[in-house]
């Protein structure tokens, strides 16, 4: 008889000990050992695989009180319900009432994932399911695989997974998925009781719980279809005797497949493109935000008054964030700057009902008034301080343009930045000069052009410099020599600073391999992200030749992860659902990298010697499995212990099956695997 509900099952060992207990001498009672075990599976109704099933309530009754954690979330129910289902426990029972209408001719299943915990200590029963049919038969078919996050590898725990037998691409958009799972803490996954065909695989952070795709919200898909099927197989166990030896014995039992679907999750990075926000916090700058990135900068006119007409280019500069999302105009016509109220015409892009960006004009109305001067506290009758204005009655700052260098210890490998509090208008030639320290001397260094920044040219300039590691430098900046839009300059600057040496430095060179050449015979282009103990990258190298090269690093604990550039465009790209195009590859070296000073490292790495989900280090993985009661997770690298799904270490003999390294078709997310068998597909008769 096949098994129609999965769950825990009581460990040998716990068995035996029952026995030793029963039979010990009778002593003082201690309240007996602590309860360990999880609620065991007594009655349902309707019964596990009953057929014909007409009512829309599920009751369910276990051998001690349980109590539910967050059913909401956590237990689906399929086939996936317009309205969610009344979940509640009462002692020793949970009961499921079913709103939508019943199917006719239909399976339906129950997973409560690990949502059911006994009262007393919290034990999980983890993997529990139930299912009927309102028909006359039972659909046993099953999908089961594993999500990771594209970017991170890290396991998608929570994730809703689902299979259209739609195969049509609009589908994951325009319709409800047909059958359901979440993956559990590993990011694992099984879709239960299918029909015999053909289905597209798909993974959503469903935010609205309508069952399908939109833009914003995080999807992953399987490259192909899949039509699942039952394997016979034989299952070996192994049974502890009384004398204390191992049994071996065999079983006939079935093997559901696919059981190796990965799925790699990823983000459009959608977003409806809106205004968000805008001020003027001081006189001088306006602030606009925007809902999402731009390439296309706003048209802004003023509205009315004497200046009615004039383009934002004749009187502000435009200062653009990083994202493309935050914009400073610096205001330097100081006949605009004197107007207290600003009626502005502000012509931008914003995405309309139909998903589509058009144009928008919005008026919008930018005030500042100057605050009264404070009085002193000490002197109530002294006369308040005497304010400078220009010719156009505009308070005039007291201080010089503040004009600086960041402190502390130079790298090699880096200019100088100077920051300016206010947009740069003009840099004297030869007002900034460079001098080396030579014993006690002060040596010029000749020095190139100040530059602007690349990600902010109006307030940075950078100094180009070629450095003599170690040595000690002092910068000068005559008075006068650079003017803000505003007309004032800055005071004269100098300051020492040192350079570091070269035995400060570690560096790190990977010997990278399995970047095999495709079917023209091109190697694909790839990169090393070097990694912070947070996960985000602190380096970025190429792949040249099998070697990626890291140079002058300061002594710290790295990690490190390789991405293919497909496009060859020098960046990680996400994927895209439209054209069916899959987040470019990621692949994490296994272990950390304690780098010391004046250490030369070099370490070999082959990017699919390792299954995708053991790669990434446990330092630094946030997604963690739970550890049984009483265990701790082992994070020293190269001895982290692993742990299966129901929370029990993994040694040698149930290990997850892991992919084959040397099968090309199993490298690829969408396209393969990690290598993990879901139990829950192995079924003994």
């Amino acid at each position: 008889m096949k098994l129609r509900f999965s769950y825990m099952h009581l460990p040998v060992a716990a068995l035996m000990a029952a026995i030793v207990t029963a039979c010990a001498s009778i002593g003082r009672l201690e309240g007996g050992p602590r309860d360990e075990e999880p609620p065991r599976f007594v009655s349902a109704n309707p019964r596990p695989g009953q057929l014909k099933v007409e009512g829309n309530k599920i009751t369910i009754t276990f051998d001690e009180n349980i109590q539910l954690d967050d059913a909401f979330n956590k237990v689906v129910v399929s086939p996936v319900q317009t309205q969610p289902p009344a979940i509640s426990s009462n002692a020793r029972r949970v009961t499921v009432e079913l709103r939508d209408t019943m199917k006719p001719n239909t399976t339906y299943s129950v997973d409560f994932g690990d949502a059911i915990k006994d009262l007393n200590e919290g034990n999980v029963l983890d993997g529990f399911a139930i299912d009927f049919a309102t028909g006359d038969t039972i659909d046993t078919l099953r999908i089961s695989g594993m999500v990771l996050e594209a970017r991170t590898l890290e396991p998608a725990q929570g994730m809703l997974v689902g299979v259209h037998s739609n195969l049509d691409d609009s589908a994951l958009t325009t319709l409800p998925l047909d059958r359901i799972a979440r993956t559990n803490q590993y990011g694992q996954f099984t879709i239960r009781n299918l029909k015999a065909g053909t289905y597209r695989v798909y993974a959503l952070n469903d935010l609205n719980r309508d069952y399908k795709w939109d833009r914003s919200e995080d999807v992953a898909f399987y490259d192909y279809t899949v039509s699942p099927v039952v394997e016979d197989i034989e299952v070996c166990d192994t049974f502890l005797r009384a004398d204390g030896t191992d049994s071996l014995v065999r079983h006939p039992g079935i093997k559901y497949l696919p059981n190796d679907v990965l799925l790699s999750w990823f983000n459009e990075g959608y977003s409806p493109q809106y205004m968000k926000d805008y001020s003027r916090p001081d006189r001088r700058r306006l602030m606009i935000g925007f809902a999402a990135p731009s390439d296309t900068l706003p048209e802004i006119t003023i509205a009315d008054g004497r200046h009615a007409g004039r383009h934002v280019d004749d009187w502000a500069l435009p200062q653009v964030n990083a994202t493309r999302d935050s914009l400073i105009y610096w205001i330097r016509d100081t006949a605009v700057v004197s107007t207290d109220s600003l009626r502005l015409s502000v012509k931008y892009l914003k995405t309309d009902t139909a998903d589509q960006l058009s144009w928008q004009t919005d008026t919008l109305r930018f005030f500042f008034r100057d605050p009264k001067p404070k009085k002193k506290k000490d002197k109530k009758d002294e006369e308040p301080d005497t304010v400078i204005t220009d010719a156009f009655g505009v308070p005039q700052p007291k201080d010089f343009l503040n004009f600086s260098l960041s402190g502390g210890a130079v790298e090699v490998y880096s200019p100088l930045v100077f920051t300016a509090d206010q947009p740069i208008d003009t840099i004297l030639p030869g007002s900034v000069t460079l001098e080396m320290q030579v014993d006690t001397v002060w040596n010029k260094v000749p020095v190139g052009e100040m530059l602007p920044d690349s990600l902010d040219p109006l307030l940075k300039r950078r100094l180009p410099v070629e450095w003599t590691p170690g040595s000690r430098y002092r910068v000068n900046v005559d008075s006068a020599a650079v003017t803000g839009i505003y007309g004032v300059w800055n005071k004269p600057l100098s300051q020492e600073f040192s350079v570091k040496s070269l035995d400060e430095y570690s560096n790190l060179v990977f010997n990278i391999t399995g970047l095999a050449p495709d079917s023209a015979g091109v190697t694909p282009k790839a990169f090393v992200e070097l990694l912070g103990g947070d996960d985000k990258p602190v380096r970025i190298a190429p792949v040249i030749d099998g070697r990626a090269e890291f140079r002058y690093l300061n002594p710290s604990t790295y990690y490190a992860r390789l991405f293919i550039d497909s496009n060859d465009n020098g960046k990680w790209d996400t994927g895209n659902i439209a054209v069916w195009l899959q987040p470019e590859e990621v692949y994490y070296y296994s272990k950390k990298l304690q780098l010391k000073k004046n250490w030369d490292i070099e370490q070999s790495w082959d990017i699919y010697e390792l299954a995708i989900d053991a790669q990434k280090p446990m330092g630094i993985k946030k997604n963690k499995p739970k550890p049984k009661k009483g265990e701790k997770l082992n994070e020293n690298e190269g001895e982290e212990e692993e742990y299966d799904e129901f929370g029990n270490p993994i040694d040698g003999n149930n290990r997850f099956d892991r992919y084959d390294p040397n099968n090309i078709n199993n490298r690829r997310p969408g396209n393969s695997m990690t290598g993990s068998l879901n139990r829950n597909n192995a079924i003994v008769r």
